[in-house]
């Protein structure tokens, strides 16, 4: 018992102190993002209180973090200016339609949590998930680039970028070093610490949270506890025309967080080899999103960046997520002064090493060690990241890599033929049937020129959808159209249903075999995996 408390205290510690790391870090990049999506820098904030804590209490994925996202944030850009356009002269509707579609949204993810949709992450290839790290990764560090920059966009210059290059590498090297000396101590919080006091203590002129807050047209960091938006009901009117506008925004953005979200999960399971619930995951994201949008946030998702920093700093359980949230709702209600001091270059600094982390640097060393379809993979989902989104990346890679799964088995069809005594012409059919092996299946056949009596056997060959049943239904009426008799051997029981139902003739054309193998069709997999089960005994 005794050892069991101890552990328990010693998560407790790493939880809450990788919490405190992460709220730090959370804060320029809620604000951040909120700049990006062209609303006040409270409603990330807000945003990525509430989504945080409420998705470390009842999400899939203990040690994860949720907030307020980029690649939300970008989409949210032309939301609100089209939602500007409906209010009256002077009047700026955009946000709280930004509101609206965040519920809408949040619905969404939630109808997907209910219908299970969330196993479905499982259908993402391993080339997806390289090229969704590496291309998070770069975005992340393009991201930080902009924090060299002043008001105007102009790089920094002179002994301005000299300071902020020196702050951002003893902060690398603070979290590269400390963890060789002690792995007792959260190397990121350690960092921001140190640098934040040098900063402060030799008055160094350099941007800092407050700065970056109101060089974007913020007010600062000051804010009291969301307050419910009542407005919502009464500015954004509930009918067609609204749920035209903001139907396509909500299943976007629903689409972005979930996918995020449960890649996210992937792979903090890869790291702490343990496993998450993506259902309970993508009902948590959505209740999230449905509060968040009452309470005048931005919405949002599972954050990379912040995960791994968690992840790194010995945050494993809820606590660490918890904490996390309510430090910036401790941050936002009383210590707005001390975090509005903290150097940019130190969150820089951090986010740099999470970089680092996060890309993953073995996918140069495969390249040529894996499949070419594999590597164009790899490449297009991290190039496609970078230039559009996450959603449009993983799509075209699942959409890629399914292509590519089906052109290869659809070469792998194959038919033996050989004769018997009596002269039947026997077709022994090998691989799988389907929609895309369709065409090298009726290449095998020469209806014409076989013999009177010519069998199929199906024995070494798969049925899998509804195109092979039609491939056979059109081949047994070729040889019937010639006068010719054909019998059809080793069908699965749910092939000869379906063509017993389409024509009485085939119960003559199907030969009933007491070896008949009892495999199912690839659309019911429990059942397919019972009937191979049976097989095999």
């Amino acid at each position: 018992m005794t050892e069991f408390i101890r552990k328990r205290t010693a998560n407790a510690k790493n939880d809450i102190l990788s919490g405190i790391t992460v709220a730090l870090a959370l804060v320029p990049e809620a604000v951040a993002f909120a700049f990006v999506a062209g609303v006040d820098p409270l409603v990330g904030l807000y945003a990525a209180f509430m989504i945080g804590l409420i998705t470390a209490i009842f999400g899939g994925r203990p040690g994860m973090i949720s907030g307020a996202t980029g690649a939300l944030a970008v989409v949210m850009v032309s939301l609100v200016a089209e939602g500007n356009a409906f209010g009256t002269e002077g009047e700026n509707l955009g946000l709280y339609y930004l509101f609206a579609t965040v519920i809408l949204m949040g619905f969404i993810q939630m109808l997907a949590g209910i219908l299970k949709l969330g196993k479905f992450v499982r259908l993402i290839p391993h080339p997806v998930m390289m090229g969704f790290v590496n291309g998070l990764a770069i975005v992340i560090f393009l991201a930080q680039l902009k924090m060299f920059k002043d008001v105007n966009g102009d790089w920094f210059s002179g002994s301005q970028m000299w300071t902020m290059l020196a702050l951002v590498v003893l902060t690398m090297g603070i979290m590269f070093g400390l963890p060789k000396i002690t792995k007792k101590l959260p190397e990121a919080l350690v960092a921001i610490l140190v640098v934040s006091a040098i900063a402060i203590f030799g008055n160094f002129d350099v941007a800092t949270v407050g700065s970056f807050i109101r060089d974007g047209g913020g007010e600062g960091l000051k804010g009291g506890l969301p307050q419910f938006q009542t407005e919502i009901f009464s500015k954004v009117p509930f009918n067609w025309q609204t749920i035209r506008f903001i139907g396509p925004y909500a299943l976007i953005l629903a689409a972005i967080g979930l996918i995020e979200s449960l890649m996210t999960l992937n792979l903090v399971d890869e790291l702490t080899d343990t496993r998450g619930n993506t259902n309970r995951e993508c009902m948590a994201q959505g209740g999230a999103n449905i509060i968040t949008g009452l309470f005048g946030g931005m919405g949002g998702c599972a954050m990379i960046g912040q995960s791994l920093i968690n992840i790194k700093g010995g945050g494993r359980g809820r606590l660490s997520g918890i904490v996390a949230a309510l430090a910036l709702l401790a941050f936002i209600l009383f210590a707005s002064g001390l975090i509005e001091q903290v150097p940019i270059a130190a969150l820089v600094g951090v986010m740099f090493m999470v970089v680092i982390g996060t890309f993953a640097w073995s996918s140069f060393r495969i390249l040529n060690k894996i499949p070419v379809t594999d590597v164009i993979v790899l490449i297009a989902v991290s190039s496609l990241t970078v230039i559009f989104d996450l959603a449009v990346a993983v799509i075209a890679g699942v959409i890629i890599s399914a292509l590519v799964f089906s052109w290869e088995n659809a070469k792998r069809i194959r038919a033996r033929k050989r004769m018997r005594e009596d002269g039947t012409k026997i077709y022994e059919i090998w691989g799988p049937l389907f929609f895309g092996s369709i065409i090298a299946f009726n290449e095998k056949f020469d209806v014409k020129n076989d013999p009177q009596q010519v069998e199929v056997d199906f024995v070494e060959s798969r049925i899998s959808d509804h195109s092979a049943i039609e491939a056979i239904f059109n081949l047994v009426n070729k040889y019937e159209a010639e006068g010719k008799t054909i019998k059809l051997k080793h069908l699965s029981e749910d092939c000869k249903i379906l063509l017993y139902k389409s024509s009485p003739k085939f119960r003559e054309v199907i030969v009933e075999d007491i070896d008949d193998p009892r495999y199912h069709l690839a659309e019911n997999p429990e059942a397919f995996t019972k009937g191979l089960s049976e097989y095999k005994l």
